[in-house]
């Protein structure tokens, strides 16, 4: 038995919520329903404007492996932090879930820990302004031993290759694992982190990776153009796993060329930050406990229903329970 049954590398990111209407969106040049990177001075003039703030560990494979440990897997973390008073909490409260923090804050250095600030719509859409701060900084210098190779799955988070070293730590981790018998995989993590580095995923996905889960428009930002079926089956033949989810109109996956369309409930959400982030979770204890394609497409919806039914990008309900309200096995 392996150390982790599933290990994730991304951004280690202070997540910053608040809620705000179109108005002060618009006032403070905030694009709606999008991820924005900021700088230093910028992340602070947001900081300082929300109200009634909301502060927890985040970054999108941390808050898929929060929903993992939810549901009792073995999981580790790598992400880089800087040694200050966030990135300790952040280190902390990754432990307190259950997930191995690979990599301890990093001493002396001029860039502090990763934020994000999000601001939140009355009709839950979230709109983030992201500082990577050093968390960015992430190479393979600062891979750990004993970690990639002791997983059955590893999980990447798209948002790393803006940095041409956060590629290279990825495809090693990738190669480690996959060396080693497990699985790996990525989340695409946005439309415009596609069109950054669209000839890299698509060499990754081909030569490195045996999943992918994007939305319908990172799926379709891979190739640009509308046609999301023809999207589906290119990028199908050249990755064994696919896994696109599509809002109301449901998920669709296909493994092996082998098509399952798992339908979902349409809600209004209160917060749609972490929707995707706790998709993955669901879907990925499916993967690891060995369930079937519609099984764990099913789990990944009702993680994802959880998550939005509430602020934060982190489940508060049991998911054991909800998946045993809902038929669906607890390993």
């Amino acid at each position: 038995m392996k150390t982790y049954q599933v290990v994730g590398i991304g951004n280690a990111i202070v997540d910053v919520l608040t809620r705000a209407d179109d108005s002060f969106l618009e006032l403070m040049g905030i694009t709606k329903g999008i991820m924005q990177l900021v700088e230093r001075d910028r992340a602070e003039v947001l900081y300082g404007a929300m109200e009634g703030r909301v502060q927890a560990p985040g970054g999108s494979v941390a808050n898929t492996l929060a929903g993992l440990g939810n549901l009792g897997l073995r999981t580790g973390f790598i992400g880089r932090v800087h040694d200050d008073a966030l990135g300790r909490f952040y280190a902390s409260e990754m432990e307190k879930i259950g997930t191995t923090f690979a990599n301890p804050p990093v001493k002396g250095g001029e860039l502090p820990t990763s934020r994000s600030m999000i601001f939140v719509a009355p009709d839950g859409e979230r709109s983030m302004n992201t500082y990577l701060g050093i968390s960015a900084e992430l190479g393979p210098d600062d891979l750990p031993q004993g970690v990639a190779d002791q997983a059955e799955i590893v999980f990447l988070e798209g948002y790393l290759f803006d940095k041409d070293k956060g590629k290279e730590a990825f495809i090693a981790t990738a190669r480690a694992c996959r060396a080693a018998g497990g699985m790996a995989g990525i989340a695409i993590s946005d439309p415009f982190c596609v069109e950054r580095h669209r000839a890299d995923f698509l060499r990754l996905l081909e030569n490195d990776l045996d999943f992918v889960i994007g939305n319908e428009a990172e799926i379709r930002a891979l190739y640009q153009n509308d046609d999301l079926e023809a999207d589906l089956a290119a990028v199908s033949a050249i990755c064994p796993l696919v896994v696109c989810t599509r809002s109301g109109e449901g998920v669709s996956i296909v493994l092996d060329g082998v098509r399952t369309d798992v339908p979902v409930t349409a809600i209004v959400p209160v917060d749609a930050t972490g929707a995707g982030d706790q998709f993955a979770a669901g879907f990925l204890y499916g993967l690891a406990t060995g369930q079937s394609m519609d099984i764990a497409g099913r789990m990944g919806c009702v993680a994802a229903t959880e998550v939005i039914s509430h602020m934060g990008p982190r489940p508060e309900a049991s998911l054991p329970e909800l998946f045993r309200k809902a038929g669906l096995p607890v390993v």
